[in-house]
């Protein structure tokens, strides 16, 4: 675990980073103002932008797991796949528990004068807000990525350094992306990032232990 955390240290770094600036944010305003003051910058090509980045999340983390078990070994992609639908699962669990309001409906709630800046064209969730499943998945995904490919020799160490910060840029968009939609608040990103980072985490310390076994280096398509 220390090789691994030496070896993703920036994209780690980084998104401790990201979860402890949000944090002090979320001490230092209300959620509601944090709220106004991250989305209100609405033009119509971020809009756009957005609207259709935001989609990454949802199906990406899918394509990356069927690609890691038909092509490379088998391990990589069961890790890769228990990091990505685990953290998933804890994310739609606490959404069902805490059953929190979305922005719109919060805002109608406590707010009913303030009209929030949408994008058009995207459907507004009115209910479980917290966490964010899309952030989860961002996350997670971008931190499988890291794992993995800090763990390949083949790359040089320049190499890795700039792929875990345009993995880190690529994350972060991500969950900013749902609170620019007004889909979710600042403190369900942060809650995001915090599952996927911790259930990816957790999956790789526990199937790191059969990384020696013969399964785990099974590949579908051996080179001969």
């Amino acid at each position: 675990m220390k090789q691994l955390f030496r070896d993703n240290s920036i994209f780690i770094g980084l998104s401790l980073m990201l979860v402890v600036a949000l944090g002090l944010a979320l001490l230092w305003l209300p959620k509601g103002e944090l709220h106004l003051l991250l989305c209100d910058r609405h033009t119509p090509a971020r809009d756009i932008f957005y609207r259709y980045y935001t989609q990454v999340g949802e199906w990406f983390p899918y394509v990356l797991c069927v690609l890691l078990l038909l092509f490379s070994r088998i391990g990589d992609g069961v890790f890769a796949s228990c990091g990505l639908a685990l953290s998933a699962l804890t994310t739609q669990l606490f959404k069902h528990i805490v059953n929190a309001p979305r922005p719109l409906t919060w805002f109608a709630i406590n707010y009913p004068d303030i009209h929030l800046p949408l994008a058009h064209g995207v459907h507004i969730h009115h209910w479980h807000s917290f966490p964010s499943g899309h952030t989860t998945s961002f996350f997670a995904l971008a931190f499988v990525a890291c794992i993995l490919v800090t763990r390949n020799s083949s790359f040089s160490r320049f190499s890795c350094s700039a792929l875990q910060i345009l993995l880190f840029i690529a994350a972060a968009l991500g969950g900013y992306s749902r609170i620019y939609l007004s889909q979710h608040f600042a403190l369900d990103v942060l809650a995001g990032i915090v599952v996927g980072m911790g259930i990816t985490l957790a999956s790789y310390a526990v199937l790191q232990h059969y990384e020696g076994q013969k399964w785990y280096n099974y590949r579908l398509f051996q080179k001969k």
